[in-house]
């Protein structure tokens, strides 16, 4: 699935993944492929995501904690997200 992270400053992440979890509201939730179209409002927390091929922009490279090979921490203090036809879009702060 397509993953998309904005800030107000701009694209940090666009790629594909294979799993993603953030903070929701009313906790900690995961997306996987396939999932059903969702919007939610996510709080402070972070934004995990799995991938085989991650590749993060070295400009935004500090922002990200590198878990394992293929997962990648993002801190956030607040966002939304909007789940629909495999395209997850994330807008950060």
């Amino acid at each position: 699935m397509r993953l998309e992270i904005v800030s107000p400053e701009a694209t940090l992440f666009s790629g594909e993944v294979t799993m993603v979890s953030v903070p929701g509201a009313d906790g900690e939730f995961q997306m996987l492929s396939n999932h059903a179209s969702i919007v939610s409002v996510l709080v402070k927390g972070e934004i995990k995501f799995t991938g085989s091929n991650i590749s993060i922009k070295e400009a935004f490279s500090s922002k990200f904690t590198k878990v394992s090979n293929d997962t990648y921490h993002l801190p956030i203090n607040f966002g939304t997200l909007e789940l629909n036809d495999n395209k997850i879009i994330i807008l950060a702060n």
